[in-house]
């Protein structure tokens, strides 16, 4: 079902709408949810460069990583727990950090 129920229509001219599909193809975002967005305060990021995501894979393999140490170290009764976790929320925390700088809308100050 539909949670929106209000049409808006709006008339551009030929610069206008294409300015519109251009910037909403930059952020990899339709053009609906690009308006939407500005509406209620969001300025939205240009979607990143494939670096990005080959940061984002390596991270995931150091991810995987870190969690076969952790299940060959429980097998051998041996682990130091603090540190593992200490390195596992780092990379937690750093993951978080990269996505809000390359994906997630900036929030406009009003």
């Amino acid at each position: 079902m539909r949670t929106r129920q209000i049409k808006k229509q709006v008339w551009l001219n030929r610069e206008e709408a294409m300015l519109l599909k251009k910037k909403a193809k930059k952020v990899g975002l339709k053009e609906s949810e690009l308006v939407r967005s500005l509406i209620v305060g969001f300025e939205p990021r240009e979607k990143p460069d494939d670096r990005f995501y080959d940061v984002m894979k390596e991270m995931r393999a150091i991810g995987n990583n870190l969690n076969q140490i952790a299940r060959k170290a429980n097998s051998l009764n041996f682990i130091d727990y603090q540190f593992y976790k200490c390195e596992a929320d780092k990379l937690n925390q750093f993951m978080t950090l990269i996505k809000r700088k390359y994906l997630l809308p900036d929030e406009k100050l009003q």
